[in-house]
């Protein structure tokens, strides 16, 4: 496999990649570093990629990227590039999410299909399109119904994949990630939030009442998931959830790292954030039945491994405490 990675210096990109290379295969990367978080996190997660020699990066947008060069011997195509976040998607920065989640795939599927030889585009699509779902555990049958410009723009670009597979025959497949967490998590996302402080005694920041409930998916099966989606046979356009089978509340999460770190949390509840949703929980039957997919990791686990990282992230000065909010 040759693959093109969009936003391989973000969370789920630069562990895809990583993976990727374990196996022998070639990557090439592309990100704009934006600054949407503190970019030396990036600039860390692309370090440990540039050791070997069959990874290439090229730090430009994809508006900006020559596309039809990079895709000149490319198989697999993960587009993982996109403007994150529900809370700043209101307002004027929506633009920034209609260029970089919405025109940034439409740019990205032209160029795939003018290339020769790509077998499959595979694109990070998201929960969020879902909203407050009227059905739990969530199939991906279920009406999308976003309340957030940012699950708008996740779910165009979603519509847009299934449409090239539908007109062109564009092999494409989405996989709607659910609540992703892990080592290299962002650090505007809860749960680096939430064990940071915790390490380092400082107050919890929690928005809402601490019992919305969410599925939880750690960032190792998420990558399995993409491989999954890059190298099974599937129709064009196809729709996966992915989603680790947890079903706990915020607050459950707190007791869990109240238990890892040892210490009494200094929790502070706020107003919930608009566009946040109640519950999340994904129905994985389609992805186990097509790709033989599941989770395998627990949600216990993956905390003590992300804890684990947080920990040593903060010491050495790549996370720095003053841009966690």
């Amino acid at each position: 496999m040759t693959a093109l990675i969009t936003g391989v210096a973000g969370f789920v990109g630069h562990s895809l990649a990583a993976a990727l290379l374990a196996r022998g295969e070639r990557v090439i990367g592309i990100d704009a570093i934006t600054d949407y978080y503190d970019p030396r996190m990036k600039r860390e997660n692309l370090r440990s990629l540039t050791s070997s020699p069959d990874f290439e990066f090229h730090e430009i947008s994809l508006a900006q990227a020559p596309l039809d060069e990079l895709l000149k011997g490319v198989t697999t195509v993960f587009h993982q590039a996109g403007q994150p976040g529900v809370r700043k998607s209101w307002g004027r920065d929506f633009a920034t999410y209609s260029v970089n989640n919405v025109e940034a795939t439409q740019i990205l599927l032209e160029a795939a299909m003018r290339a020769d030889g790509v077998e499959k585009v595979v694109y990070a699509s998201s929960s969020s399109i879902y909203g407050d779902a009227e059905k739990y555990p969530t199939s991906e049958s279920t009406i999308p119904s976003p309340r957030s410009p940012y699950g708008v723009t996740k779910l165009a670009a979603e519509h847009l994949c299934s449409l090239y597979a539908a007109n062109f025959g564009l092999p494409t497949v989405s996989l709607r990630y659910f609540t992703v967490y892990g080592p290299g998590q962002r650090p505007d996302m809860a749960f680096t939030r939430f064990l940071t402080a915790a390490h380092l005694g400082s107050e919890i920041t929690v928005l809402g009442d601490g019992e919305q409930r969410r599925d939880f998916t750690y960032v190792a099966d998420v990558v399995r998931a993409n491989i999954a989606a890059s190298e099974a046979s599937s129709q064009p356009g196809a729709v996966y959830n992915v989603a680790g089978g947890s079903n706990v509340s915020v607050n459950e999460v707190l007791a869990t790292i109240a238990t890892l770190s040892d210490k009494k949390l200094n929790i502070v509840y706020k107003k919930s954030v608009a566009g946040d949703v109640r519950r999340t929980g994904g129905d994985t039957t389609a992805i186990r039945r097509d790709l033989g997919w599941t989770p395998s990791v627990s949600l216990n686990q993956g905390l003590e491994q992300q804890f684990v990282w947080a920990k040593a992230t903060v010491e050495s000065g790549i996370l720095r405490t003053e841009t966690i909010s």
